[in-house]
């Protein structure tokens, strides 16, 4: 079963969800009634955003529903005077747009997700009989390019874990409060290099999941399923250190205050006894990789990239890789860890040579 904390999480989720399906038109319900059993709470949660963006499209760009005061006005037969034209005009729309006086963009990314969700909006009415005809389905998707992947080379994971270590590019004032969090900070940084995990299952970690004498963890994957995960000694030395120094000192501390069941027994905690957040994981990446690899844009995400890399090449076996990082396709894992065409990239910059390096004798 799933973590207090991964069960808080999708509370707060349902929460959130409830709120914006009250935002939404009244026929909405069944669309979310209907895909419960087959999706995630998050995933919900993210059709719920994107589908207010396009009815709050649809009553300020489409002449058929000017006439609307608001999205309540809508029914479920106005689906049929959606047009192609109107969702192509979406598309474009998408690229800069306001919504409750504040100002979006989106980029090929950002477009793909939100088309997604109104194809999907459609086709499960159509499915369902609720529409004769699926406008959506002929809409394109847009085409993603390729981005390089980025990650962290040998020597720039040796630089991060130093800079975690030293701070020795902090002022003496930043050192002094970073010495409260070191161990912490290395033992984040070691176990998303070590073991490739997402940075959520990073923060869902409790000190139950953690098995010193088989190194070995449990977490709690995207969509509520558990894994048993193993660590080597780097990453058990990385995290005994931090358990049994500055996190144990931690609580002793702060013995006299309230502090909540799930928050205790969190692995990596905040200076206020608090489970660490996502972005707090995220902002000691970023503090420690700036001084690693400057020119490059390193996230926990990245770090997974790092470990998936390094995994393929170690071992060659991309399925291994796949079962790891939880990939459910392989392709996936093809696409983001197998690092092939860079490898080939640096392999042509050394052969092809300019002048001939042979001297005269």
């Amino acid at each position: 079963m799933p973590t207090t904390y991964f069960k808080e999480r999708d509370k707060t989720i349902a929460k959130r969800l409830r709120s914006l399906r009250d935002e939404l038109p009244e026929f909405c319900e069944e669309f979310f009634v209907g895909i419960e059993s087959t999706t995630s709470p998050l995933t919900r949660l993210n059709y719920a955003y994107d589908l207010r963006i396009f009815f709050d499209y649809l009553l300020k760009n489409v002449r058929a529903f000017r006439t609307y005061a608001d999205v309540y006005d809508f029914q479920i037969e106005d689906l049929n005077k959606i047009t192609i034209g109107n969702l192509e005009s979406y598309v474009e729309y998408l690229s800069y747009y306001e919504y409750e006086g504040k100002e979006s963009s989106n980029q090929e990314k950002g477009k793909a997700r939100k088309i997604s969700t109104v194809r999907t909006f459609f086709k499960y009415y159509f499915n369902h009989d609720r529409i004769p005809s699926n406008v959506a389905a002929k809409l394109s998707m847009p085409k993603l390019h390729d981005k390089d992947i980025i990650r962290l080379e040998g020597h720039e994971i040796e630089r991060i874990l130093s800079a975690a270590e030293t701070a020795d590019f902090m002022s003496d004032h930043q050192r002094k409060i970073q010495a409260s969090t070191r161990a912490r900070d290395v033992a984040i940084l070691t176990l998303l290099l070590g073991t490739g995990i997402r940075v959520s299952e990073c923060v869902g970690l409790s000190l139950g999941d953690i098995d010193f004498d088989a190194n070995a963890f449990t977490i709690t994957r995207k969509g509520g399923n558990q894994a048993i995960l193993y660590f080597g000694d780097e990453v058990k030395d990385a995290l005994l250190y931090y358990v049994e120094g500055e996190r144990k000192r931690l609580i002793n501390r702060c013995q006299k205050l309230e502090i909540d069941d799930n928050d205790k027994d969190a692995l990596f905690l905040s200076l206020q006894v608090k489970r660490i957040s996502v972005r707090a994981v995220e902002n000691i990446v970023k503090k420690y990789a700036v001084e690693a690899a400057p020119l490059k844009k390193i996230s926990p995400h990245k770090l997974r990239s790092t470990y998936g890399t390094n995994l393929y090449r170690a071992t060659g076996d991309i399925y291994m890789v796949a079962d790891v990082l939880g990939h459910r396709d392989v392709n996936t894992t093809k696409k983001h860890y197998a690092a092939i065409e860079e490898d080939h990239r640096k392999i042509a910059a050394k052969v092809v040579k300019l002048r001939d390096q042979k001297k005269e004798d």
